[in-house]
């Protein structure tokens, strides 16, 4: 079974910056309504993603926090780009910088478009009680906040928020 145990923060400042190994332009979009997944209607969510001349399609399981179903398979790049054009939602548009930071990497995702000025950090671990280092451009902890997730910010993005909303 494919379990992904994912951490995500907001980021603080410009520091990681310096530390990035490597960075991956990439645009994703949803091949199923993200209304139909937050009612429970359906139990996964569908996503295209293209990243350089390289593209998956990935299958996550619905429910939030650190713990969830993943399943991804490498697609041909066209067929990618025309399930691009199928999508229900926004597109989803971001950098990906890589960061390792002791063992883990750091995923690094600075959003553009609709969500511009959104910075989040991600880390996936063994297990949902595995130390790992913080470092200090690590935030507030997001992995249980729903508008955090990416088919989230696909339907809401970013630029939509309150300003409350964006200071937490």
């Amino acid at each position: 079974m494919a379990i992904e145990i994912e951490r995500k923060f907001r980021v603080i400042g410009d520091a990681w910056r310096d530390l990035a190994h490597q960075r991956l332009r990439i645009a994703q979009a949803y091949l199923n309504d993200s209304a139909a997944v937050s009612s429970g209607r359906e139990q996964c969510s569908v996503r295209v993603r293209i990243s350089g001349e390289s593209a998956n399609l990935n299958i996550k399981s619905r429910q939030a926090g650190a713990r969830r179903l993943e399943f991804e398979y490498p697609i041909p790049l066209s067929d990618a780009e025309q399930l691009m054009g199928l999508a229900c939602e926004g597109r989803i548009e971001k950098v990906r910088h890589l960061v390792r930071i002791g063992p883990h990497l750091w995923e690094i995702d600075e959003f553009a478009g609709d969500n511009a000025g959104l910075v989040v950090a991600e880390i996936e671990l063994e297990d949902e009680n595995e130390h790992f280092e913080r470092p200090d451009w690590l935030g507030v902890e997001v992995t249980h906040s729903l508008r955090y997730y990416n088919m989230a910010l696909a339907t809401r993005p970013f630029l939509h928020w309150t300003t409350e909303e964006k200071s937490c």
